[in-house]
């Protein structure tokens, strides 16, 4: 068998780096100890079972050993402090310095022969080199009768499911230090408040790439500037640094993880701020003979390529600084993804600009739920299923014209309680704008009220020949002891039917209408459709619409 997976090995010619040195460290790690000496007749399940159970007892060895390991690593830090804090006293500090130096020892003498403990997922992979060690044996020679590796049962493979840090978890975090789950999301204002913190940091353009384009580690550290163009708005992932066995390596990535990804105005000018940043080194460096000429894109200040590693444990660093819940630097690939949906793009586009093979692994991998999301869905079906509600009209509603941009028109009904249960809903098409008609009606919380305001639209635009294709309540969108009195629906309404003038579905001339509103939106804003709101604006009542305490 040992003569086999190595003529095996050896065989398979265009095997990229690191897959080849992932299939040796099984051969030679797992495989020819267990089942190298065996002659290639003999192997059945039974012998691939005992494999694996050997393996599964090493494992325990190997968390044992791991745990003596960090008993040990405590120990040179009390050491170290108590030599420090024995400074001016002779004797002591000779007596301390020694008992860090044998707690160094220790540790060093401790570490030797560390090795990984081998998960379910590992355990997979070994079987599936096995496998096809054994299938092309099978083709070419004959040599198996059947392929044993696929009669194995392993221990099931259960892939971390993406959480996000909500209010709670959080909370439970600062408390015990414990993570949900080893892939955690930021919320959008978490992501932000991470983005301004890091703003003064050498590669915040890097941070920042990382979470609005979504590309790879490995990716970024190998991006060359001759496959960025700023003036076109767009950069190229064609290369990737891979490491294999310590040592770096530049490499293609896989054929759909070749692209082309669009540049926001707010990423160029990022991109553009850290060229003239690079530049202005490179000269203060270039004075001292000390500047290296990567022509990579993301450097060290005096122009060295980055280490993948690095990257991550930098980053690893400023999540520390900045107080936020622990995420990884992978992570921010499912924060990217996850804020894409809740923008509503299409997930085929997520897909693409991740880089994936198929939009099912987009979807079950890095598409996480969004409180926004999930409550957006929720209130949706509310909003759409027809309540029994009465009200009252104080001013007729009236769409003008100039309201609709391809036939589709933003409105937003926005409700305020002013006496007990009695309510007041205004609809508007801006937060400053004219108001456009209004109700009064009666019931308990802000629900009835977007119910109500829900049968108001929705009768108007039947009678005015208009469809409402969607509807979407944020009453989430106020601070949490100002939701009881508040209410915010926002209505997208088309006209196509009754002018005759429809250009494609409301769904694609909605995303031409928000995409020409985000390319105006500033930076210090906050875009909802085609309400633009600065920060806290909806923390008031919107609008002219004034009530009478007296009716």
């Amino acid at each position: 068998m040992a003569d086999n997976l190595r003529r095996w090995i050896e065989a398979k010619k265009s095997l990229a780096r690191t897959n080849r040195h992932g299939y040796q460290e099984h051969i030679e790690n797992y495989l020819l100890p267990h089942l190298g000496h065996t002659k290639r007749r003999d192997p059945r399940v039974r012998h691939l079972d005992r494999m694996y159970d050997a393996i599964e007892k090493e494992n325990a060895e190997r968390v044992l050993h791991r745990l003596r390991v960090g008993e040990l690593t405590q120990a040179p830090d009390a050491a170290h402090t108590a030599w420090v804090r024995a400074a001016g006293r002779k004797e002591e500090r000779h007596r301390t310095r020694r008992s860090y130096l044998d707690a160094n020892k220790a540790l060093r003498n401790g570490r030797q022969g560390l090795r990984k403990v081998a998960s379910p997922a590992t355990m997979h992979r070994i079987n599936d080199t096995l496998g096809s060690a054994i299938t092309r044996r099978m083709k070419r020679e004959e040599a198996f009768s059947k392929n044993w590796a696929q009669l194995v049962e392993l221990p099931a493979v259960t892939r971390p499911k993406p959480l996000v840090w909500t209010p709670e978890r959080v909370e439970h975090w600062k408390q015990t230090g414990e993570k949900p789950s080893p892939v955690m999301v930021w919320t959008p204002e978490q992501t932000g408040a991470f983005l301004d913190f890091a703003r003064d940091d050498w590669l915040y353009a890097l941070w920042h790439s990382f979470i609005y384009l979504g590309p790879r580690r490995d990716e970024m550290c190998a991006l060359p500037w001759t496959e960025v163009s700023l003036s076109a708005l767009w950069l190229r992932i064609s290369a990737q640094i891979v490491e294999v066995a310590h040592r770096l390596y530049g490499e293609a990535p896989k054929a759909d993880s070749v692209r082309t990804l669009n540049l926001s105005q707010e990423s160029d000018e990022v991109l553009t701020q850290w060229r003239a940043k690079q530049n202005q080194a490179r000269e203060e460096w270039s004075g001292v003979e000390a500047w290296v000429e990567s022509d990579r894109v993301f450097t060290h200040e005096n122009g060295e390529p980055l280490h993948p590693d690095w990257v991550s444990r930098r980053f690893k660093r400023l999540v520390e600084l900045s107080g936020l819940p622990p995420v990884r630097l992978h992570d921010l690939r499912h924060i990217s993804a996850s804020l894409s949906l809740l923008e509503g793009n299409d997930i085929k586009v997520v897909q693409e600009r991740l880089g994936h093979s198929s939009r099912q692994i987009t979807s079950d991998t890095y598409a996480s739920v969004l409180p926004q999301l999930a409550r957006r869905e929720a209130e949706s079906i509310t909003s759409t299923i027809p309540r029994q509600v009465s009200y009252d009209v104080r001013r007729s509603l009236d769409i003008p014209s100039d309201a609709f941009r391809d036939d589709v028109a933003v409105i937003y009904a926005h409700g305020t309680r002013y006496s007990g249960s009695h309510r007041g809903i205004g609809a508007q098409t801006r937060h400053d704008g004219d108001l456009l008609g209004e109700i009064r009606t009666t019931g308990r919380g802000p629900e009835h009220a977007a119910h109500a305001a829900t049968k108001w639209i929705r009768n108007h635009c039947e009678s005015a020949g208009f469809k409402v294709f969607r509807v979407d309540n944020l009453h989430e969108q106020y601070p949490e002891e100002q939701r009881p009195h508040f209410t915010l629906v926002r209505f997208f309404i088309d006209r196509a039917a009754s002018t005759g003038l429809e250009d494609g579905p409301p769904a694609a001339r909605l995303r031409r209408r928000r995409g020409a509103a985000t390319r105006s939106r500033t930076t210090t804003g906050r875009h909802l459709g085609a309400l633009e709101c600065r920060p806290g604006a909806l923390r008031a009542p919107v609008g002219r619409l004034d009530l009478d305490p007296n009716g």
